[in-house]
Order: structure tokens, then sequence, then C-alpha cells
């Protein structure tokens, strides 16, 4: 399938991405009664934060992440991937980090669980991040940066 515009767009992989998503958040709420917010889980697992799941449950959880997009990538007949530098990658991993913190989750945090509760903090948050990315991607468009090899 097609959209007119974005020749590279895979709806319906988006949309199945999004249902799983969808899927696993709510069965980490029903299931454990939290939040499936990555940044609190990766707090978990590495011990910088107490509350949560146990961390082994968080490192099961980090763990299935790569594991179920090498799975996909595996059952789909692979898929072509490119990447900034490690230092590029190094330096974004941070600053997402210290977003994270200070925003009191990250995006799958916010943007599927929150919104999806209708918290106004997390509208905010997200809102804030899809508006913090469009400006970045333009910016970047409008210098003509490209990081990707």
């Amino acid at each position: 399938m097609m959209l007119p515009g974005f020749p590279d767009a895979a709806p319906l992989a988006g949309l199945g991405g999004g249902v799983l998503i969808g899927f696993a958040a709510a069965l980490m709420l029903l299931g454990a009664g939290r939040i499936a917010g990555v940044s609190g889980i990766a707090a978990r697992a590495t011990g910088i934060a107490d509350s949560g799941i146990s961390r082994d449950g968080a490192w099961a959880f980090l763990i299935g992440l790569p594991l179920g997009a090498w799975i996909v990538a595996l059952a789909s007949g692979g898929v072509e991937a490119s990447f900034a530098s490690p230092g590029f990658l190094i330096g974004a991993g941070l600053l997402v980090g210290i977003g994270t913190r200070l925003g009191s989750g990250c995006t799958s945090g916010h943007g599927v669980c929150g919104v999806s509760r209708l918290s106004q903090r997390s509208i905010v948050a997200t809102l804030t991040f899809m508006a913090a990315g469009i400006a970045t991607v333009a910016l970047m468009n409008t210098l003509g940066i490209e990081v990707l090899l």
C-alpha cells in the first residue's frame, strides 16, 4: 500500500506495530498494574529507580524489545536499516535520557499509556515531543544536515 507523497511509508506495518504496542501496554497495565514506559523500566532494570516491576521483569521487557524486532525482521525477510555514527547515537541517547528524566517519562509512557488515560501531563508531554521532533527535522532539512550514513 502506497501513500501519496510518502513513497517509503508502510502504513499496514505501522498499524500492526501500533496494535502490538497497545496490546503490550494493556497487558502490562492489566497484568502487572504498571505503565509500560520504557524509560521507567530501564531505570528499574539498571537500579536507578526502586519502584515498578521486578528487576527481572524489567530486564525481560528490555530484552524483548530488540528480540521482537529481530523476529519480525526474520519473518518479513529482513529490514534495510542505516544508522548515524556511534558518537551521534550516544549523544542523542544521552539527550533523550536527560529529557525523559526531566519530563518524568518517555514517549512510550506518555504517548501510549498516558494519552490513552487522558492524562493532561502526558498530553502536554506528547505534544512537546512531537513539536520538538518536527522542529528538529525542519531545522536539519533547512540546514542540509543528514545524519544517516
